[in-house]
């Protein structure tokens, strides 16, 4: 099939190169030319495991090509994906003007039927304001159809995500719509994958209570790690023992900073706002907010607790992205660590494997700030090691040779990667498993 993908961020370029790796040939449109010769050469400018590599391949392929020629794109097919940017306000709403943007462009561009899709995550019934602003600038009485197939990738499995999908969800209002789907959506059908058709509406609401079930999910098993800490409980065994319910899980049942990104924060306030708009308190999900919140303050102050005086301390931070896999820094807890801990004076020292760069437009190098490109390196004579984001290269790290390079052996671990019985020798702590620790270094 043909199909038209309009933006290149995140979601848009995983979307265009995953369905151009399916076979389809597809047009990727963004608004400037930044990045474009680098695209078309299938460079990516985002870090997203495979996403480079099926690139390459495609366009070797001639399967997908991208522009910043609006028009051409929606030319290009009958299949058009939203995928712009929905950046919310300090309200919580959601800023829509990018999505009205690409409505009017359709519409003044529209000479034969549509299937236009939304992927980008928007608040309930935006559907309708899309077919109203194509209705409004459309030249002629020309058929179309709005309809929304929310897109649910993690930033570090997206690709994985968008092969492997728990279920795909299509809301339309028409038969027409649901047929083009059915094919566009066959091969993951044919292997297994649930289509759920649902309304525009039903599928809207979708992706805002999936990612807000999520985020609740997390600040649940922060909560009880602080009760765990209290009482000299392993957070884990907890954890497990509630993930085994099969009606529960074990995903997202894993304590530490809290959750950060693109998604979590973003969706959580929408979805908030929404319920406002209609008159509703989701008090729930401002709970889950002031507990996400909470932990990065904690973390704060298990730090302080930990070194007394920050000032002068060479504190050493791995981990920069909000998590593994991704250089996505949105709402990162490190923000609020490296900004906090260095009003105290710290002396800072960060390596991350791959948000060095994003990070540093936040923070610049100076006299408290400095960036290693080698994690062992950002160790020399520190005084602390924070873990802050889960990489896989920092389970797999050579603990003598930390233990060797640091000024004190004190590791505060803020994910919970390593087990208390193999940090003999560190000072270690970590989240809901403090006391614990304490009690097997005791012995």
């Amino acid at each position: 099939m043909k199909i038209t993908v309009i933006g290149a961020g995140y979601v848009g370029l995983v979307t265009a190169a995953c369905f151009a790796d399916l076979g389809n040939q597809v047009l990727c449109a963004k608004k400037t030319s930044k990045n474009l010769d680098k695209l078309n050469k299938g460079i990516s400018h985002i870090y997203e495991p495979g996403l480079s590599e099926i690139l390459k391949t495609n366009i070797e392929k001639g399967r997908i090509e991208f522009t910043n020629d609006i028009k051409r794109a929606i030319d290009f097919s009958d299949i058009i994906f939203i995928c712009v940017g929905t950046p919310q306000s300090d309200s919580g709403k959601a800023d829509l003007s990018q999505v009205e943007d690409v409505a009017r462009q359709i519409a003044e561009n529209l000479d034969n039927y549509k299937l236009i899709v939304e992927k980008s995550t928007v608040p309930v019934n935006t559907h309708q304001w899309v077919k109203k602003t194509i209705k409004r600038y459309s030249k002629d009485n020309i058929e179309f159809d709005v309809s929304s197939n929310p897109e649910f990738l993690r930033e570090g499995t997206g690709v994985y995500d968008f092969n492997n999908p728990d279920r795909i969800v299509v809301g339309v209002e028409s038969e027409k719509a649901s047929t083009i789907f059915k094919e566009l959506y066959r091969s993951f059908t044919e292997k297994g994958s649930t289509l759920l058709i649902t309304t525009p509406a039903a599928a809207e609401l979708i992706k805002h209570a999936s990612n807000s079930f999520l985020a609740m999910k997390i600040s649940y098993i922060n909560m009880i790690a602080e009760l765990c800490e209290k009482v000299g409980i392993d957070i884990n065994m907890i954890a497990d023992g509630i993930g085994y319910d099969q009606r529960i899980g074990r995903d997202f049942l894993n304590s530490g900073i809290g959750y950060g990104g693109s998604c979590f924060p973003k969706d959580v306030k929408a979805f908030i706002k929404i319920a406002e708009d209609h008159g509703l308190d989701f008090g729930l999900l401002k709970e889950t907010e002031k507990i996400n919140a909470d932990m990065r303050k904690r973390f704060l102050e298990k730090i302080e607790n930990v070194l007394w005086m920050n000032k002068d301390k060479n504190i050493t931070i791995w981990g920069l992205a909000f998590k593994k896999g991704t250089d996505d820094i949105r709402e990162a807890p490190a923000i609020d660590i490296v900004r906090e801990l260095n009003k105290t004076g710290a002396n800072l020292r960060l390596y991350d494997p791959q948000a060095r760069e994003n990070f540093q437009k936040l923070f610049l190098e100076n006299k408290n700030i400095k960036y290693f490109s080698d994690k062992y390196e950002a160790l020399k004579d520190s005084d602390a090691l924070l873990i802050i984001t889960e990489w896989e290269e920092f389970k797999k790290i050579d603990l003598n040779k930390v233990k060797g390079l640091m000024r004190l052996p004190i590791i505060i671990d803020g994910r919970n990667i390593y087990e208390p019985e193999v940090m003999n020798g560190f000072e270690y702590y970590s989240i809901g498993r403090e006391k614990f620790e304490k009690s097997e270094i005791m012995k």
